[in-house]
């Protein structure tokens, strides 16, 4: 991706040590396209979603491979071999122009600290290591999009949400190997766990084979990590999802009864194997939704749940560069979400395909394609609907997906 680097010219800078300078890079990424549903609900009556129909739209890439976005990208060398780093990133929807990330002005990134060759130490709002180690195995990332993650992005693979207030590291790759550690900061009075996060990861990278794993842990979820945007709500609002009503379809079924847990907790692993222009890779992720019930500093409770809330997921993908500009892949993911609350949970089955054309080295068309099915009881205590990530939830058990997209990078 070409870069246009601007050198920042400080007032005084003939006075500056000659090592010190400067440099500021502005960047971004333009993505749209137009997608096609099969049946997607507009309420939900008596418990049953009411089908509204097939759905064509136009929206940004967001709901494709990579959201829109323009950032500034920022370094200052420092002395004993310290550098002074800054990133602004923030999204939008290209179809409208509106901020993405529920309002923020940049919402994507905004951090500042500190590298050297003992590593880099950041603070502000940030991806977590999971996000960093474990999301790019996922077919999400490297060819199917949005919509192939797993049912409702359960388990943030393509970066749904980030963590405000968060002290990072990331140690110097040794080898093959690298690690990151994450704390958030609650900010609660009297309660420093209040609101609070921590995540830590490893890697591999040996070539051929690649090896990840993380781990993070949210306390107040509903509160710390799905309603991290302005538009989220207080412990009173469900940031998860929604119930859907009478006049309005459901939101995020698989976990949307789930907002009053105390705390959530995700670890992933994937691995991948390379062998000339074939890539198949594994990922499994573990989200544990627990201390349930918890109203008064959480979210609500309407279906009266208590105890633990587990949803398992495994992945498999396969890519194969076809041409130095031609990649295409495919991927399977089975989701099982375990009973809670006297019902028998519910399971997700989905198939997906995509597909890229490089025009340049600057612009790509590129098509993704998913399937979903759906069977037993969700979070909302109904029987499960399909719900692909990025579209409003199936009227039924089964909902189809397919897009096709313009991106360009400066």
């Amino acid at each position: 991706m070409k870069r246009y680097v601007l050198t920042a010219l400080i007032p005084g800078a003939l006075a500056l040590p000659a090592h010190a300078q400067s440099s500021v890079t502005l960047y971004g990424l333009l993505d749209v396209g137009i997608s096609y549903a099969v049946g997607s609900q507009k309420a939900v009556v008596n418990g049953r979603p009411v089908g509204g129909g097939n759905q064509l739209a136009m929206t940004d890439g967001a709901f494709g491979l990579s959201g829109s976005r323009w950032g500034i990208r920022g370094t200052e060398e420092l002395a004993a071999g310290l550098r002074a780093i800054f990133t602004l990133e923030s999204g939008f929807t290209l179809n409208n122009g509106a901020f993405a990330q529920g309002g923020s002005e940049f919402g994507r990134q905004a951090f500042v600290g500190i590298e050297s060759g003992a590593g880099r130490l950041t603070l502000g709002r940030q991806y977590d290591p999971h996000l960093d180690i474990v999301a790019p195995f996922s077919a999400a990332w490297q060819f199917g999009g949005y919509a192939a993650t797993h049912p409702g992005d359960v388990d943030n693979l393509l970066s749904t949400r980030r963590l405000n207030n968060s002290i990072k590291y990331t140690m110097p790759k040794i080898g093959g190997l690298s690690a990151e550690a994450l704390y958030s900061v609650g900010g609660a009075a009297g309660s420093n766990a209040r609101n609070s996060a921590w995540s830590l990861g490893a890697a591999y990278d040996g070539g051929a084979m690649r090896l990840g794993t993380a781990y993070l842990s949210v306390r107040n979820p509903n509160v710390a990590f799905y309603g991290a945007n302005p538009n989220g709500g207080g412990v009173a609002a469900n940031n998860l999802g929604s119930l859907g009503s009478a006049t309005t379809p459901e939101s995020n079924p698989l976990y949307a009864g789930y907002a009053s847990a105390n705390a959530f907790d995700l670890f992933g692993a994937g691995a991948s194997v390379t062998w000339q222009a074939a890539t198949a890779a594994l990922i499994y992720t573990n989200v544990r939704y627990t201390g349930l019930g918890d109203v008064a500093t959480s979210g609500p409770n309407p279906l009266g749940y208590s105890g633990t809330a587990a949803i398992n997921t495994i992945e498999l993908n396969a890519r194969y560069q076809f041409a130095p500009a031609l990649l295409a892949g495919v991927m399977a993911s089975l989701t099982r979400s375990a009973p809670v609350g006297g019902h028998d949970g519910a399971w997700y089955r989905q198939f997906g395909f995509g597909a890229s054309y490089a025009l340049s080295k600057r612009t790509t068309i590129y098509t993704t394609a998913v399937y979903q099915r759906a069977s037993g009881i969700d979070s909302t205590g109904n029987a499960a609907v399909a719900s692909i990530s990025g579209l409003t939830p199936s009227a039924t058990h089964a909902q189809t997906a397919v897009r096709a997209d313009i991106a360009h990078r400066f």
